[in-house]
């Protein structure tokens, strides 16, 4: 192997590695990092998805549990009952309503004014502080 595809082999590793690393899973430490009020603003199906789904719902996190407001609904809207929410091996679970079952989420962008999550099949959701 020559010296030049040995460079080009190992820019592409750098590459993988550090692209990789950008939408890495972050750990999550506590109830209060997610808590407060959020808008889901829309999802996709993977980071690369060309067709996000734009969402209407906002999500308030208090006091362990989850309140997600304002979802449409054959033309009306409705709010869903508080669940609680935990956070398990850096990763935020979610009751699901009349259900002793969780959905779980990983946190893969967080600041001040937006939020991203992963769910455990590959989807993200990505929210506006309000």
């Amino acid at each position: 192997m020559n010296l030049k595809k040995i460079n080009v082999a190992v820019a592409l590793l750098l590459a993988s590695v550090f692209a990789s690393a950008v939408y890495a899973d972050i750990a999550l430490q506590s109830k209060e990092q997610v808590e407060g009020t959020w808008k889901l603003e829309h999802t996709k199906n993977s980071l690369t998805d060309k067709d996000p789904v734009t969402r209407e719902d906002t999500w308030v996190f208090k006091d362990g549990k989850l309140t997600i407001l304002h979802i449409p609904r054959e033309g009306k809207y409705y709010d869903q009952p508080p669940v609680n929410y935990e956070i398990e091996d850096g990763k935020l679970k979610i009751a699901l309503v009349g259900s002793g079952r969780f959905e779980e989420f990983s946190l893969v962008e967080m600041n001040d004014k937006n939020m991203t999550l992963k769910g455990k099949f590959g989807s993200y959701s990505f929210f506006a502080k309000k």
